[in-house]
């Protein structure tokens, strides 16, 4: 783990640790640069942890460049996989408002770099700006119903629907190409959506001979049919 300088993060990651986190980019200039003066930037290689379940939390910790799985560790060792996290994105956000520990893993899927706030520092922001409060009550809400509509879908949907509706969630934001990249490995993705590599490898070509999607180099995936892929 490399830790930067402060006024590194400000000159080189201004853009993708403050102005594109859904959190801050609503702020004006000025006060995203009063922000920058709180932050470390920290740097982390492949398979490193940000955190694990057990530490102490009491940092907000934003993706810079990189990405990011969070995952829990069952009786039995077994892992879950409950969220994955790209540029722009930001976990331990529960350290903010109190003191507790982290009940999960978080993991550098990459190379990665990430802006870390400290919970008193960040107490203090929203105090100075106490909009960012509704941004983070927003934010809390989106991962709730996530994690509601995930837990739903293991209970009542059959694999073949919860892999359709993954595809389906991922290429929302990319509906002028209708294609995407995945962010996970079929083994990440598969403890994802409660199933096995196989059982992902297989669905996905069967989803690729009914001419619903086609799989390229490199993970990406292009969505040939939308409206029978919802169907599923």
């Amino acid at each position: 783990m490399e830790e930067k300088s402060c006024h590194s993060c400000k000159n080189h990651s201004y853009h993708n640790c403050i102005s594109i986190v859904p959190i801050f980019n609503h702020l004006e200039k000025d006060q995203m640069n009063e922000i920058t003066k709180t932050i470390q930037s920290i740097s982390y290689k492949k398979g490193e942890h940000l955190y694990n379940a057990g530490d102490q939390s009491d940092s907000l910790y934003i993706i810079n460049e990189g990405k990011i799985r969070v995952y829990r560790l069952s009786d039995n060792g077994k892992e879950q996989v409950v969220r994955f996290l790209l540029p722009g994105d930001f976990t331990g956000e529960l350290a903010l408002f109190n003191e507790t520990t982290y009940d999960a893993f978080a993991e550098a899927m990459a190379d990665t770099k990430v802006c870390m706030i400290k919970r008193d520092d960040f107490q203090n922001l929203l105090m100075s700006y106490p909009t960012i409060s509704l941004k983070v009550l927003t934010e809390f809400s989106k991962r709730l119903s996530q994690s509601e509509k995930q837990t739903t879908r293991f209970a009542t949907e059959k694999v073949e629907t919860r892999i359709a509706l993954f595809l389906l969630d991922s290429i929302e934001e990319e509906q002028a190409t209708m294609e995407f990249t995945l962010p996970m490995s079929k083994k990440d993705l598969a403890s994802y959506l409660g199933t096995t590599p196989e059982t992902i490898s297989r669905k996905f070509k069967e989803l690729e001979e009914k001419g619903l999607i086609i799989q390229k180099e490199n993970k990406k995936i292009k969505i040939v049919d939308l409206n029978k892929l919802g169907l599923i």
